[in-house]
């Protein structure tokens, strides 16, 4: 009986025989000879048979197996650098396990976005979506060892919860038994900010929910955002934190996801750009560059996406926007000692038109000015009993950010879309598969 083998493993049994389990990626057969692609989701490998090596009975296996069909072949182990993964079976068996069918959904062709997203559990299957796959998994593994080996303690926060932590307007609402409204969290940040006092150095990672009628490639309405918050820690050094831990994730996918970065066709030269320290521009200053480029924004909007692109356009690695206008941002920021209309805050844009990857900020730490703001936004002050106490019982200074998942994914990917780069995607109109 021969070793079950998975194909990433195959360069250890060069010249024995092994069985593969998995899938029918492609087939072809000249009527003698047939090339077999199976994948396993560890790799690729190419598999031929000889029909006059074989009995009648596997021959005719061979040609019967679907696309997609899931097999188990046997074969002998051989290196071939032509070869995908650059090994080789000489096939002696194949056992079909699953049938599949001759009208499987998704072909080796082209097909519309609207097709995929239908089909997305069967997309998934391709190349391009494992390659995506894998490298999402790369870097969530990235940020918990860099969290980890900073002294960082992982504290889960709640999915629902009856405090908001941005706009009311994009919220996703239910009834919660007989306490009134719940909603899905957008954020686990001001819980994060009553462990920090516990704790020092905490983050939570997790799913975040948007309700924003928003249809562009950066949005989700669930997305995942990794959530750091620092005691003792202003302005400077979030943004100092910040650059660091980008630039640890870009290394590692240099490292680590090279195979697949290759399979999406990145240019890697882009990424090895991304090195600290990053540039910083002021709010001021971006829109007195923004103006210049003839966009309309004015002193006091938030930038759009446009924007970001315009601003970013100038540099290779990603740059720091910081101290926006009080009015653009939400409730908790800390007012600029320096100039009150503006509060301590950073937005870090990627290069390449991949906008916004993290939103960050020192915290308000000043009751009065919390409460004020709370008040001026029309937010339900006892809602925030408990997060005004953080200010009332040993207030500290203290910062933190939000780094969304999806968005790093692609741009590391180069990945023009983030629906691909979450296994099944929401959006403003879709909520299946």
């Amino acid at each position: 009986m021969t070793m079950n083998v998975y194909i990433k493993d195959l360069a250890g049994h060069v010249g024995g025989e092994v069985t593969v389990q998995g899938w029918l990626h492609n087939k072809r057969s000249s009527g003698k000879i047939a090339f077999l692609i199976v994948r396993d989701g560890t790799g690729l490998v190419q598999g031929v048979m000889s029909k006059g090596d074989v009995d009648a009975g596997v021959w005719e296996r061979v040609q019967q197996a679907e696309y997609e069909a899931s097999v188990r072949v046997r074969g002998l182990v051989r290196a071939d650098d032509r070869a995908p993964g650059g090994h080789e079976l000489g096939l002696t068996d194949l056992q079909i396990i699953g049938r599949s069918s001759d009208d499987y959904p998704i072909q080796l062709k082209e097909h519309g976005v609207d097709f995929l997203l239908e089909n997305r559990h069967l997309w998934l299957r391709t190349p391009r979506q494992v390659a995506i796959m894998r490298v999402r998994d790369e870097l969530v593994k990235a940020i918990r060892d860099f969290m980890y080996d900073r002294g960082f303690v992982n504290v889960d926060t709640p999915i629902l919860t009856g405090a908001i932590g941005e706009s009311a307007g994009t919220l996703f609402q239910t009834d919660y038994f007989d306490l009134g409204t719940a909603y899905l969290a957008q954020t686990g940040q001001l819980y994060n900010e009553a462990n920090a006092a516990a704790l020092g150095r905490v983050y939570c990672f997790g799913p975040t929910f948007r309700a924003e009628k928003s249809k562009t490639r950066r949005h989700l309405t669930e997305f995942w955002m990794l959530e750091p918050e620092m005691a003792w820690c202003d302005s400077d050094c979030n943004m100092r934190f910040q650059e660091e831990l980008v630039s640890y994730l870009v290394s590692r996918a240099l490292e680590r996801s090279r195979a697949q970065l290759e399979e999406l066709e990145r240019d890697v030269s882009r990424l090895q750009a991304v090195t600290p320290p990053f540039p910083r521009i002021s709010y001021d200053e971006a829109v007195d560059r923004l103006q210049a480029l003839g966009s309309e924004i004015v002193w006091g909007d938030d930038l759009g996406a446009e924007d970001e692109t315009l601003v970013a356009q100038d540099y290779d690695r990603p740059v720091f926007i910081y101290n926006y206008p009080k009015q653009a941002k939400a409730f908790y920021m800390k007012e600029n000692p320096d100039d009150p209309r503006t509060v301590l805050c950073d937005d870090l844009i990627a290069p390449e038109g991949y906008g916004e990857l993290i939103g960050g900020s020192q915290r308000e730490d000043d009751y009065e000015k919390l409460l004020a703001r709370i008040r001026e936004q029309g937010l339900p002050v006892e809602s925030y009993g408990w997060y005004l106490d953080l200010r009332r019982y040993g207030t500290f200074p203290h910062s933190g950010f939000g780094l969304g998942l999806e968005r790093t994914v692609a741009w590391v990917c180069g990945v023009h879309h983030i629906r691909e780069c979450i296994a099944y995607p929401r959006t403003l109109n879709r909520l299946s598969p």
